[in-house]
């Protein structure tokens, strides 16, 4: 599996996820790999439940960053992204900033409105900045 689709696969679990708050990551994980057959690897596990495990602070630096926007006005395919994204940026060092980024818009481009991309670029580029990784 490349890079690219497991992080595909790591925002397919995160996206899940947020629909299903009265299951554990673990659950979700589980589900998703033996009944769906969802490939995953280690980078997908890595995200997904780092992720999972640093929400909160995730979630302190994307509300840092939206810029006159409310996390709740986001959609839940914009947040899993930037979460995704976001995690790497923090987490991740020996991933450029720039990939991280790219990678969200890309995804943004395929799973979200197509006119959510630009505004998914401007926070990632503000949390790279607020992360000292720019």
């Amino acid at each position: 599996m490349t890079r690219k689709e497991a992080r595909e696969n790591a925002f397919i679990l995160l996206f899940e996820s947020a629909f299903k708050s009265d299951e554990t990551a673990e659950e979700i994980y589980e589900k998703a790999t033996e009944i769906r057959e969802l490939c995953t690897d280690s980078f997908v596990k890595r995200v997904f439940f780092g992720v999972n495990e640093n929400i909160k602070l995730i979630d302190e630096c994307m509300e840092k960053c939206l810029l006159g926007w409310k996390k709740e006005r986001v959609s839940v395919a914009s947040k899993a992204i930037m979460r995704l994204a976001i995690y790497e940026l923090m987490f991740i060092p020996e991933i450029p900033a720039k990939v991280s980024i790219n990678e969200g818009i890309e995804l943004s481009k395929k799973y979200d409105d197509e006119k959510t991309y630009s505004f998914i670029n401007g926070v990632l580029n503000a949390a790279a900045e607020e992360l000292g990784r720019k």
